[in-house]
């Protein structure tokens, strides 16, 4: 017997729900989705430019978390706080996959398709993405060059600049690393941290101690979590490769980029190189 006093298909009543709102709604107010809302701005009819608009933003606010996560794991390492930092860069794999997994609506746009707004963008390009620039910087792949082609904008020149000259996420990691008593090289604790970062032998011996030692030690488990960012980091550019390569082919790029085979050299430079050579060694 049903002792319910409304009807099985008779909506809950709450009157929290339609309680009229004395402005803006707290939500809105706190979330702006108003704002996230109305920056989309198609400036063509093409009905594929609206998917390939919202598919850019919604990655712009992915490199925003994920660099948010990496300062933090950065500050962790600098402090020697291991567990703070391990939660972050968890958090920052939530979000590289979401990341990923947000090339879906443009991933399989037709050259003819994408044709239908590109000339639209004009000059812009990918690659001028301060928000990467800054996740590639974090990542130890500095560039003068890549920074200085945002002078135009002293504000985001000056905020990229800034992790430009600071050690990267995994300078940092090295350095924790080296205060636990592993044989980390000076030469590579004391380098200039603006030069892009490359392999070290002395570095692979490094984590070869770490990966030669007990299963569960934590430092194996950050090894295997970084190991984790630097995969879903390629894949992500890989990604960016098909992407392009499906909907323009080999053409030049927007802004008078190599397009196509830039973005297959920039996929080609590992992350965190040691953590993959050492896998041979072990």
């Amino acid at each position: 017997m049903n002792n319910s006093t409304s009807a099985p298909d008779e909506p809950v009543k709450d009157d929290a729900l339609t309680r009229p709102f004395a402005g803006a709604s707290p939500y809105d107010t706190y979330v702006h989705a108003s704002v996230l809302n109305s920056l989309q701005r198609p400036l063509t009819e093409a009905p594929d430019e609206m998917g390939f608009l919202v598919t850019t933003q919604v990655m712009e606010l992915w490199f925003t978390l994920i660099v948010h996560e990496w300062r933090a794991a950065r500050v962790a390492f600098a402090k020697d706080d291991l567990h703070a930092a391990m939660d972050a860069l968890t958090r920052s794999r939530r979000a590289l996959t979401a990341l990923n997994a947000a090339w879906a609506p443009i991933a399989a746009l037709t050259p003819a398709q994408f044709n239908g707004f590109r000339a639209a963008f004009g000059q812009a390009s990918g690659f001028q993405s301060a928000m990467y620039r800054h996740m590639e910087f974090l990542l130890g792949d500095k560039s003068a060059g890549l920074l200085r082609a945002h002078r135009g904008d002293p504000d985001v020149h000056e905020a990229l600049a800034e992790t430009y000259r600071e050690p990267s996420l995994y300078d940092e990691v090295l350095a924790y690393l080296h205060r636990q008593g592993l044989p980390v090289p000076r030469h590579v604790r004391e380098r200039d941290v603006t030069s892009p970062y490359t392999s070290d032998p002395g570095v692979v011996e490094t984590w070869r101690h770490v990966y030669a030692g007990p299963q569960h030690h934590p430092h194996l488990a950050l090894g295997e979590l970084l190991t984790d960012l630097a995969e879903l980091v390629t894949r992500w550019r890989f990604d960016h490769v098909m992407v392009v390569r499906r909907a323009m082919g080999s053409k030049p790029g927007s802004a008078g980029s190599a397009g196509l085979a830039w973005l297959e050299q920039r996929t080609a430079r590992p992350v965190f190189p040691e953590l993959w050579e050492v896998r041979g060694d072990v």
